[in-house]
Formats: structure tokens, C-alpha cells, sequence
């Protein structure tokens, strides 16, 4: 591999990160004992009806020991440090933007702060981590949009739409069954989103479209 490749490599840790965190969800799963919101009495990880927090409690929703817990907190260290790492990259893409230190604040603190969603301040961590994640993102669409950055700009637009749908829907417990499928979609369309940008930036560094510096 050439030396250049090498250079810019670990640019791509958020997307391998990723990778991982997808890969230790889908294993921790399997060792869900059971129960959800819906259906206490219910076996295993119900994709339709469990939530991503579900995996990473002590006591699943049917009163069992969580095995599942040790690899779901895994993942969301995993899922963490790839997003704080997203963050800090991110402002690459915008060389002569003013406020790129914001992107990485911002970024970064709400990454640290999510760590802690699986304890007994689920509730206080979403609405902290959530309005540090939105002023990050505020920062960044201005950034994808000076910079022509549309199809980001769009897409990036649209998956913070669905992410307010999802919160409004918990904190309003309207339409509180579909919220776990909600869950997973807002899930892969924002990663999704992430790994597009991720591997953009990748390229424009290794092509010499923007500098590191």
C-alpha cells in the first residue's frame, strides 16, 4: 500500500469503528434474555419492539440477568470513541471555515457525554448529549453548505428531521410503538450518513483536495 494511503488511513477509524459497533449490536442481541415495554413476558431481542438501551441494562425487561449487557456496553464504547473520532476529523472538509473549533467542541463533548446512556441519567444524558449533538450539527450543515457540499447537506438535513421525529415521539409518548423500529432507522440512516462523509473525507485528504493541517 502506498505511503500517502497509509498516511490517511486512520481517517477511516470512525467507518471501521462503525463496522464493529454493528457487528457486537447484532451479537449482543442474541444473548437478550427477553422482555420489552411491550411485552414483558416476551423471549429474546425483538427487533420490532426492544430498544438499543434495552441491551445495555443490568436487568433485562423480563427481570433476568442481562448477558447481553458486557457486549452492548462494548459496542457503545466502541460507537463513542468513533464518533468523537468523526468529530474531530470532520472539519477537514471545511479548510476556510471560522468556526471549525465548534464542530469539534461540540462533537466531541456529546460523544463523551453519551457514554453514559446506559445509567440511571438516561433521561438527563439524551436532552445534554442531544442539544450539544445539534449545535455540532448546526455548525456542520453551515459548513457542508458554504462548501457546495449538497448531497451531504441534504442528506445530513434529513436524518437530523427524522432524529427530532424520534425525540418528539418520546417526550411526547405519541406513537410510542412504532418508536423502537423509529429507533433503528434513525440508527442507520445517521451512521450511514457518517460513513459517506467519513470515506469523503479519506479521499479528498489522500487526493490532496483539502490538507490535514
Amino acid at each position: 500500500m502506498p505511503a500517502i494511503q497509509l498516511k490517511y488511513l486512520r481517517i477511516l477509524f470512525p467507518l471501521i469503528g462503525i463496522g464493529i459497533f454493528v457487528i457486537l449490536y447484532i451479537l449482543a442481541s442474541f444473548y437478550y434474555p427477553g422482555g420489552s415495554n411491550l411485552d414483558h413476558q416476551s423471549t429474546g431481542f425483538d427487533w420490532l419492539k426492544n430498544y438499543w438501551c434495552d441491551l445495555t441494562m443490568p436487568i433485562a425487561k423480563n427481570g433476568s440477568v442481562n448477558a447481553s449487557r458486557p457486549i452492548a456496553l462494548c459496542a457503545m464504547v466502541v460507537l463513542c470513541i468513533s464518533l468523537a473520532t468523526f468529530w474531530y476529523y470532520l472539519p477537514y472538509m471545511f479548510p476556510s471555515m471560522k468556526y471549525k473549533k465548534w464542530i469539534r467542541s461540540f462533537g466531541i463533548s456529546a460523544m463523551a457525554i453519551t457514554f453514559f446512556l446506559f445509567t440511571d441519567l438516561h433521561d438527563t444524558i439524551i436532552h445534554v448529549a442531544g442539544l450539544m449533538g445539534i449545535i455540532a450539527l448546526i455548525f456542520t450543515f453551515s459548513g457542508l453548505y458554504q462548501n457546495n457540499l449538497l448531497r451531504f447537506f441534504y442528506f445530513g438535513i434529513f436524518c437530523m428531521a427524522m432524529m427530532l421525529f424520534n425525540y418528539f415521539i418520546y417526550e411526547l409518548n405519541y406513537m410510542i410503538i412504532a418508536q423502537p423500529v423509529i429507533q433503528k432507522i434513525n440508527f442507520t440512516l445517521f451512521l450511514s450518513w457518517i460513513c459517506v462523509m467519513n470515506v469523503q473525507i479519506y479521499l479528498s485528504l489522500r487526493s490532496g483536495k483539502i490538507s490535514s493541517t
